[in-house]
């Protein structure tokens, strides 16, 4: 495993190594691991790590998250667990090892997790995913549309528009379709909450079609909050930075994920983030009553808005 001397970290796996996956990634192939419960606090410019420690802030909540088998979606849906939801998480059938793990930890915090395994790019199945849902928790309070591919292609001579229109229809469209079947389930207090990116406002040379549909996401979160304002229903968006999750080793060559990004000067602690480190701004978007519209920037600093 590479290292650096300028990171100061409390997280072990902080450096990745040589390797890659196939697409969609599997975290229990990551190498190292991800961490996925353990959040770091600073104190007088030390920093420890911490389990996270819920205080009920969704209590009898039920929330769906889509790709909540690994990455950010499995983090997203122990956290929500810790803070008192039952958990509905989607996934592919391919996936099923990461997606049990997922629900593990989900019932060591006491709460319930639905595993609805499917594609998410028929509108047939998306539908019968929220049917399956409500049949099992009576509600939606909270919605979290963050399944998502990227493909890297550095030359736009050379992509291949297959590859493209896949990318648009596993993300922006599938969000909209998910929305679509979500939506007459949710009441007034209901939220739902879309993972777009930081290649949404800074661009990506090697993922044009990616940062392109995360674009689109952060658009379509503006005007669907707009639209459905009178119903009382909240929409948001989280806009991460560069994250260790299996949709990297999934999208790049193994020589790219050797230190990947490790002494990064235009990250704030000189590395990834964790997927633990973006919980939080998750459980703030689902609980914060009047942030409608808005998109939260948990990025390390890699991009001012």
């Amino acid at each position: 495993m590479g290292s650096d001397a300028k990171v100061i970290t409390a997280y072990p796996n902080f450096s990745p190594d040589k390797f890659e996956q196939k697409l969609p990634g599997r975290d229990l192939d990551m190498s190292p691991l991800a961490e996925h419960t353990k959040v770091e606090r600073w104190h007088r410019g030390e920093p420890r790590l911490e389990e996270y420690v819920g205080s009920g802030k969704l209590r009898d909540k039920a929330a769906l998250i889509t790709g909540g088998d690994s990455g950010i979606g499995k983090t997203v849906a122990v956290f929500f667990a810790r803070e008192g939801a039952d958990i509905t998480i989607n996934y592919l059938p391919e996936e099923e090892d990461d997606a049990q793990n997922t629900k593990k930890l989900v019932e060591e915090a006491g709460k319930k997790c639905l595993l609805v395994p499917g594609d998410l790019r028929t509108q047939e199945f998306r539908e019968s995913m929220i049917e399956k849902h409500m049949r099992e928790y009576g509600a939606l309070d909270i919605l979290v549309n963050n399944a998502s591919q990227q493909i890297q292609c550095q030359d736009l001579a050379e992509i291949d528009m297959n590859n493209v229109e896949d990318t648009f229809r596993c993300n922006i469209i599938q969000y909209i379709g998910v929305s679509k079947a979500a939506l007459p389930h949710m009441k007034r207090g209901d939220v739902i909450i879309n993972t777009t990116s930081v290649t949404a406002y800074k661009g990506s040379a090697g993922m044009l079609d990616y940062s392109a549909t995360k674009g689109a996401i952060t658009t379509f979160t503006k005007s669907l909050a707009t639209q459905i304002l009178p119903k009382g229903i909240r929409v948001v968006g989280v806009a991460p930075g560069p994250v260790y999750t299996p949709l990297q080793p999934a999208s790049r060559p193994k020589e790219q994920m050797e230190d990947w990004s490790v002494g990064s000067s235009s990250l704030i602690h000189g590395r990834v983030a964790q997927p633990a480190e973006l919980g939080e701004s998750y459980v703030y978007c689902a609980t914060s009553e009047i942030l409608t519209g808005q998109v939260v920037h948990p990025n390390s600093g890699q991009y001012l808005v």
